[in-house]
């Protein structure tokens, strides 16, 4: 499937932070009461009895769940701040997924970093060392409720600590690697990593 470079935005309405919110925020960012629409390209649409995710690549163990294997891992509730590089933040989301500190374990990686591949063609790159240790989840639930086709469901990653756009939507497969290779916003000039709290959006920053 071809991928535009245009992002496709609606419900886009900021407010200025609240003496008590300003702190949760990164420099340049700014509070909004909906949740913005960010896609590379269109919204894949996948039948559930056809969904799989896939651990591949510098691994011990090749790893391979269907939607209803996936559905049966331990699941976790996380409750996160969010930022993206477009500058919103929306503050103390909640989500429902698995961590992929319990997909990653059964896979057993060698190499050091991921990418993460996602129906539309979209990647991005992560080291493990963000992915691990309580800070990343693949989710399928947000605000008590099916994750919404626009915003990466059935499945997307959520890495809160990072740029939103290393939260890939529709994610399928993820490949670890030894290298830290590019993926489709770093290839064009996004920051290799994304820390909000030292606004690496761009490759110069």
């Amino acid at each position: 499937m071809a991928v535009s470079t245009g992002f496709i935005s609606r419900g886009f309405k900021g407010r200025r932070a609240a003496a008590g919110d300003a702190s949760r925020l990164p420099p340049g960012q700014y509070l909004d009461r909906g949740f913005p629409v960010l896609s590379a390209g269109p919204t894949p649409r996948v039948a559930l009895d056809m969904w799989d995710l896939q651990v591949e690549g510098r691994v011990a163990y090749k790893q391979r769940w269907t939607w209803e294997q996936f559905l049966a891992l331990p699941r976790e509730q996380p409750r996160v701040d969010i930022h993206c590089v477009t500058k919103w933040s929306k503050l103390d989301t909640t989500w429902e997924g698995i961590s992929l500190d319990t997909i990653l374990e059964r896979a057993a990686p060698i190499g050091e970093y991921l990418i993460a591949h996602c129906d539309g063609d979209y990647t991005t790159n992560l080291s493990l060392e963000d992915v691990t240790d309580g800070k990343a989840w693949i989710v399928f639930g947000y605000e008590g409720e099916p994750l919404a086709p626009e915003h990466g469901g059935p499945a997307r990653l959520l890495v809160p600590h990072l740029y939103f756009w290393k939260s890939a939507k529709w994610v399928r497969r993820l490949e670890v690697v030894d290298e830290n290779e590019p993926g489709f916003w770093e290839s064009a000039g996004y920051h290799m990593r994304g820390d909000p709290w030292k606004e690496e959006r761009y490759s110069g920053d």
